[in-house]
């Protein structure tokens, strides 16, 4: 009777997991807004942004956060192409000038460009014919490691030393991919040389309650602990720590990926204490008299997702569940995500006709993390949490929704 009680057990089991899922967006939602962030985005952290999102959502494949990713292929098939992501890369080296180190010349920030610089690394290793990808890349490399300022952290401003939570998901990826591509010293450097700026900002930017301020240093500072800052510090060091754990010297990582483990379970800890009970965090995550902000929500339950797979730990996914469902229901009919922060004040809500291109590729991370999550769970990797949200809005609830209409929900939008 043993095997038969222990079968009984993993049904039960299985059931229950089903039971805490919902079927993310609808793809005819997410291509709405796929298509609006590739209209808009147009700022060098847009683009390399969107690319990112773009390659997590239609290329998972070619994602940090697959197994696959190092080394990716030499050659890419029809079905998996990367087209979208190459075209920024093409379009950002082909701009280029010859005299700019930097993959954006004259942009004023020195952590903004190099977030184009996975995809153009990409576009090297997919493409080796054309060697403008490694010259521009190598050359954005060598701006942030040898030019830009910095106190020991890189500074985010060309102008001053200024440290912004913005940067840990600029440039450490860029670098720590580009190591991961290396092999021998070159990898370990440039691996280790990713953490350690993040490690230096931490050291500056973080406050007692786990939570990061937003600027530091330089002729001005924001001391607020801004939502869309804290989810660009805790994404960036998740890209980072995904980025070790598949790279070739993961063994020889293993304190750094604990302590950025920490460090991002740190911030997702302290910033869900205060969500409300809509879902949705303030964009000044602790001010009552902050306005809402989906942006911020979205990017920080991304990483909520992605952290659940990653450590097998559900505690947060009620608090990821809930600001699924809102930012579900703030996606308008043409596929914009509404009640956002202007990226470009970070203190004011963004204007009804000026939508946030980051919160439309915020949206895609998201959608991309719970199809990964859901089909962990679904797999068994991951225990599923027992207070998590049953549905995601009308699309994602209602009784006939069994375990293939959900995974084949949550790959639909792969399907390009």
């Amino acid at each position: 009777m043993a095997p038969v009680l222990y079968s009984i057990a993993l049904v039960l089991s299985s059931l229950e997991a089903l039971s805490s899922l919902h079927a993310g967006l609808d793809s005819s939602v997410i291509e709405q807004v796929r298509s609006n962030l590739i209209a808009i985005a147009s700022q060098s952290w847009e683009l390399g942004t969107a690319a990112e999102a773009l390659t997590e959502l239609d290329w998972p494949a070619l994602s940090v956060f697959n197994a696959s990713a190092f080394p990716p292929p030499h050659v890419l098939n029809s079905a998996n192409n990367a087209s979208d992501v190459l075209k920024i890369a093409n379009d950002t080296v082909s701009a280029k000038p010859n005299d700019s180190l930097a993959l954006v010349a004259n942009d004023g920030a020195v952590g903004d460009p190099a977030s184009i610089g996975v995809a153009v690394l990409l576009a090297n290793w997919t493409d080796s014919s054309n060697t403008s990808y490694a010259i521009a890349a190598g050359e954005q490399l060598d701006y942030l490691l040898n030019v830009a300022p910095r106190t020991g952290a890189i500074s985010q401003r060309s102008d001053e030393v200024q440290l912004w939570a913005d940067f840990i998901y600029m440039a450490p990826p860029f670098i720590a991919y580009y190591g991961a591509l290396q092999a021998g010293d070159n990898e370990s450097y440039l691996l280790q040389t990713a953490y350690k700026q993040i490690s230096l900002y931490r050291d500056v930017l973080r406050d007692d309650d786990g939570l990061w301020r937003h600027v530091a240093l330089g002729s001005w500072e924001d001391t607020t602990h801004w939502a869309t800052g804290n989810g660009w510090a805790a994404a960036g060091m998740l890209r980072v720590l995904e980025t070790l754990n598949h790279s070739s010297m993961t063994t020889d990582f293993a304190d750094q990926t604990a302590n950025l483990t920490q460090w991002i379970q740190e911030i997702l800890s302290s910033s869900w204490q205060y969500q409300l009970e809509n879902g949705t965090l303030l964009n000044t995550i602790d001010d009552s008299n902050s306005f809402a902000d989906s942006s911020g929500t979205a990017l920080l339950a991304s990483v909520t997702y992605r952290m659940a797979v990653f450590t097998n730990d559900t505690s947060l996914i009620p608090n990821a569940d809930k600001a699924f469902q809102l930012v579900e229901s703030n996606i308008d009919g043409d596929g914009w995500l509404r009640d956002t922060v202007d990226p470009e004040t970070f203190d004011s809500p963004s204007a009804a006709d000026s939508p946030s291109p980051e919160g439309q590729a915020f949206v895609l991370l998201l959608q991309a993390a719970y199809s990964d999550y859901a089909e962990a769970v679904i797999s068994g990797q991951v225990l599923p949490s027992s207070n998590s949200s049953a549905s995601s809005g009308s699309e994602g609830s209602g009784d006939d929704d069994d375990d293939g209409s959900i995974l084949r929900r949550c790959r639909l939008v792969r399907s390009h």
